[in-house]
């Protein structure tokens, strides 16, 4: 399938595809006029990226999953190797939340002292 095939089968853009490619989570090969052409088994590769994505993970982070990208990732039992790569992901979302919120409670507090009206979070 072309590049657009694939984009709408799978409820992304080209741009991203492109994306995944450059990053080396997906495989195409070039026709004669240098279309790029997936195969059907790209389908469940990009929606399995884009389920790891939505989780919070990164791009480097789904390199981990290169192994499982082809099978269900949402369904299969996770490996070792995935289940340290998303604790090392939520630990770094947990020190930006925190440092976020420092930051708010900061803004707030300075508001607060200039007589300003803050809502309560």
């Amino acid at each position: 399938m072309l590049i657009g095939e694939l984009a709408e089968a799978t409820g992304t853009t080209p741009r991203a595809l492109r994306h995944y490619e450059r990053h080396g989570l997906l495989d195409s090969r070039r026709a004669h006029n240098g279309y790029r052409i997936y195969d059907e088994r790209s389908v469940g590769r990009v929606r399995n990226i884009r389920h790891l994505l939505a989780a919070g993970l990164t791009l480097d982070d789904v390199r981990t999953f290169l192994p499982c990208l082809d099978g269900d990732v949402a369904a299969a039992p996770p490996a070792p190797a995935g289940v340290r790569v998303a604790l090392d992901r939520l630990a770094v979302l947990d020190a930006r939340i925190a440092a976020q919120t420092a930051v708010r409670d900061r803004l707030a507090a300075a508001l607060r002292a200039a007589g300003t009206a803050v809502p309560e979070v």
